[in-house]
């Protein structure tokens, strides 16, 4: 799962080695607290994995031997449901820690992290997750927020597909994307990762052809622009207004 080259890791072909100095890490806000001689600590047990696009770092109900950081690119974290379902959980950003299912008292990936661009993750062992927590409240206390703050998004997705109507629901899910991962671009916010229809329709519990109907008519009334795998966001205060009342 992950490369054996060492503390500093090698890109996918065995080639490339990748150094990571501890500014890297400390530029992230789970980090940037952290004493040198701790984030030194993290770094000499870590190795890394560079993800080609459309590869999984683990899948759903495999053994979690690794937790991970990433570096950069993007991840999404898919389940499937008991139905035979596929939705997207959540998507992961560069600085977020992922797949540390120890932490959740499982034993296995309760989802499959799937590598939407090339990505660069650091990973640990699983049974180091004790350890560092053990060594570094402060570690302890910013996994401990990332948990809540994921389980208040889930939260809040789940209030959403149970009282709102699709049109809210998608717009609640593009102006999340667009906090997370919006870049300014000409004429709007662009979202900085290759994204389908079919990737909202998974966030929003609903069916590509309802969001294409939907995306389509936004871009029809100047909300939105889309292109293969690609959105920006033109108008974002008229699409929080819809988000909010369902009326432009």
């Amino acid at each position: 799962m992950c490369s054996d080259f060492g503390p500093f890791g090698v890109s996918a072909g065995g080639t490339v080695v990748v150094k990571i100095d501890k500014s890297v890490l400390r530029s992230f806000a789970l980090f940037e607290k952290m004493p040198d001689v701790e984030i030194e600590e993290l770094l000499s047990r870590a190795t890394t994995r560079r993800v080609p696009s459309g590869e999984a770092v683990f899948e759903q109900g495999a053994p979690a031997s690794h937790f991970f950081l990433l570096l950069n690119g993007r991840l999404k974290v898919t389940q499937v449901t008991p139905d035979g379902q596929q939705i997207i959980v959540r998507v992961v950003h560069p600085g977020d820690l992922f797949g540390f299912a120890k932490a959740l008292r499982r034993p296995d990936y309760p989802g499959t992290a799937l590598s939407v661009i090339e990505s660069l993750t650091v990973c640990w062992p699983t049974d180091l997750w004790p350890h560092f927590i053990d060594r570094s409240p402060v570690l302890a206390a910013s996994a401990l927020n990332t948990i809540g703050a994921r389980l208040e998004e889930a939260h809040t997705r789940i209030r959403e597909m149970s009282t709102q109507e699709v049109e809210r629901r998608v717009a609640h899910a593009v102006l999340r994307l667009t906090k997370q991962a919006g870049r300014a671009a000409e004429g709007g916010i662009r979202i900085d990762f290759p994204i389908t229809r079919q990737d909202i329709a998974e966030m929003t519990g609903t069916t590509l052809h309802t969001v294409s109907r939907i995306l389509s008519a936004w871009e029809g009334d100047g909300l939105v622009e889309g292109g293969r795998q690609k959105l920006t966001v033109r108008d974002v205060t008229r699409l929080q207004a819809l988000a909010d009342s369902a009326k432009l």
